[in-house]
């Protein structure tokens, strides 16, 4: 049998690559990475389920002292008095219910906007160790590819 010799089977094609300086990625880092950012969308998202669970409770704590308190006032509005006495207890009903639903609606405010900043937070910390890692590994990256590649002499002149 015949030996095939021709030349185009003989190639060895990493030996032209290496020269091109190919820049070969740490997969296992880059994976890394992405793992590390799916644990802290993950993490920013347990954080919103929580504040928002928070968020709810606190509402429908809001309701029932809100019905409360219109019972009440119903019940002392419908008591013996003059009409000047009512109307001066549903002036005052009016100003503590207007009260405390400023005071209501800032106190669900403030929950909202912890909640935001600490999830917001946990995403703004990875993208800043993300891009650090990435960094890292491009560069490594490069360093190795400079240091696989064959040293070439000197122009000549």
């Amino acid at each position: 049998m015949q030996k095939n010799t021709n030349p185009a089977f003989d190639l060895d094609v990493t030996k032209y690559l290496a020269q091109f300086r190919v820049p070969v990625f740490d997969v296992d880092a880059m994976m890394a990475a992405h793992r590390k950012n799916v644990e802290a969308v993950t993490a920013a998202n347990q954080c919103a389920f929580e504040g928002v669970s928070a968020l709810m409770r606190r509402q429908g704590e809001i309701a029932r002292e809100a019905l409360e308190n219109y019972s009440t006032a119903v019940k002392e509005l419908m008591a013996d008095g003059t009409v000047e006495e009512k109307a001066v207890r549903q002036a005052e009903f009016a100003r503590n219910a207007y009260d405390k639903s400023v005071a209501n609606v800032r106190e669900l405010t403030d929950m909202v906007a912890k909640t935001n900043e600490e999830a917001f937070g946990l995403i703004n910390n990875r993208v800043r160790e993300s891009l650090d890692e990435v960094q890292g590994i491009v560069a490594g990256a490069a360093r190795t590819a400079e240091a696989a590649a064959p040293k070439s002499a000197p122009a000549k002149k």
